[in-house]
Formats: structure tokens, C-alpha cells, sequence
């Protein structure tokens, strides 16, 4: 599984990072980065929810 952020899209919302901490964190430059670009397997259930809660649809899952 690999994440992909559209940086055209991303606002900062820190949705992403409130669902899934162990993935994302949002940097004072209000965008959205990655902490693990291909998380494992037993983060898929967060990082989904964190994609379907981007308020932008800024996220992303490659598989």
C-alpha cells in the first residue's frame, strides 16, 4: 500500500493526522506529509478512514 497526497488540493485540515497519527503529520506550512510513505498492512483500516475523511479528497491509495 502506498499513499499518495494531491498537494493541490491539501489545506492542512489535519483530519488525516487526527485519524491516523502513525502516518501523517501536518507541518506548520499547513500541508499534510507522510511519516511512513507505505505503511504496513495493519495501518490499512486507519489510513482508509483518512482518506475517505479528507475533507479535499486530497488522499489517496495506491496498492
Amino acid at each position: 500500500m502506498k499513499i499518495v497526497i494531491d498537494y493541490d488540493l491539501c489545506e492542512g485540515n489535519a483530519v488525516c493526522m487526527k485519524v491516523a497519527p502513525e502516518v501523517f503529520v501536518v507541518g506548520e506550512d499547513d500541508r499534510a506529509r507522510l511519516l511512513i510513505a507505505n505503511p504496513p498492512e495493519e495501518l490499512r483500516a486507519k489510513v482508509e478512514l483518512a482518506v475517505k475523511r479528507c475533507p479535499r479528497q486530497a488522499l489517496s491509495i495506491v496498492d
